[in-house]
């Protein structure tokens, strides 16, 4: 297994969405074989390559680096930059349509453009909204976004309309992510005062969140949870306790849990990877169509000059 590990960075005082500028931080793209987990390093990178998605097509991993989007062959090879038009500035929340003609992306305010590139549609009115997961049926997409000083999740239609509340809890939402069969909304959250892995019906919390469940509660701070296109496993990225936020440049491990009965069971949880990541290793879903394996990013500290 090819990992790069190094010591636990700095906390940052406060919880932040984006992490500050890290400098010059090599990256190692990666994929997991989640039968033996071994892994098998796709592209290093003098370049920080962040959130990798896999193509519904099974042929590419979509990046962000340096501002833009990059479609990476799955089998290796040399990125190739996609056309954005005058949005630039994109940040790691991004990822394809189930049909795989569409991407989501985030710059202040979520944009969707066609796979192939081109100019930019925005579908959010206000930031910073933060694009997360796709609905199965290609016609809406889940946010993370900040309104009156408090981030929940929002649900907005791809084809234009107001973006709809689905959590209201005053703790910190982010993260979400959609159960492949389209029924729950997984997502990280400190409501219960450390991070979690919870879930809400697609429909939204309801009143007071009293729908919304919790997954895990555990010594770790989890964040980014990633349930496989066949339902049977889950990915999450995980932190030392009393990490504040999803920082980059820190010691994390990636775990992996069964799904039994349409839940995740939290009693089962097993560490597959340890490594010097975090922002930017696995934010968005990244597992293979064939739920055999998913895509993740280590990165390595630049020599000292």
């Amino acid at each position: 297994m090819i990992l790069v590990a190094a010591a636990l960075a700095q906390e940052p005082k406060q919880p932040q969405k984006k992490a500050p500028p890290r400098g010059n931080t090599p990256s190692v793209i990666q994929i997991m074989d989640t039968r033996d987990m071994s892994t098998r390093v796709v592209y290093r990178s003098p370049f920080i390559f962040e959130a990798p998605n896999w193509s519904p097509d099974g042929k590419y991993l979509l990046l962000n680096s340096r501002g833009k989007l990059w479609k990476l062959p799955v089998e290796g090879g040399e990125p190739a930059a996609v056309d954005s038009g005058d949005v630039t500035r994109l940040n790691n929340d991004h990822g394809i349509s189930p049909d795989g003609k569409w991407f989501a992306i985030s710059a202040g305010n979520v944009y969707i453009l066609p796979s192939s590139g081109g100019e930019p549609k925005q579908i959010t009115k206000a930031t910073p909204s933060y694009y997360h997961t796709w609905a199965p049926d290609g016609k809406s997409v889940i946010m993370c976004a900040q309104r009156n000083e408090n981030f929940d999740l929002y649900r907005v239609p791809v084809d234009g309309g107001d973006e709809v509340r689905l959590t209201v809890s005053p703790g910190y939402d982010d993260g979400p992510d959609f159960s492949p069969d389209g029924k729950w909304i997984y997502f990280n959250s400190d409501r219960s005062g450390s991070w979690d892995i919870w879930r809400i019906p697609a429909a939204g919390g309801g009143p007071d969140d009293k729908n919304a469940e919790q997954i895990t509660k555990d010594e770790f701070e989890d964040w980014f949870p990633h349930l496989s296109p066949d339902g049977k496993q889950m990915v999450l990225i995980s932190f030392e306790k009393g990490t504040q936020g999803h920082p980059a440049n820190q010691n994390a491990m990636l775990r992996m849990m069964p799904v039994s009965h349409g839940k995740p069971d939290a009693s089962k949880i097993k560490v597959i990877a340890r490594l010097f990541g975090g922002q930017g290793t696995m934010n968005v879903n990244s597992w293979s169509p064939d739920s055999r394996y998913f895509a993740f990013v280590s990165y390595e500290r630049a020599p000292q000059q």
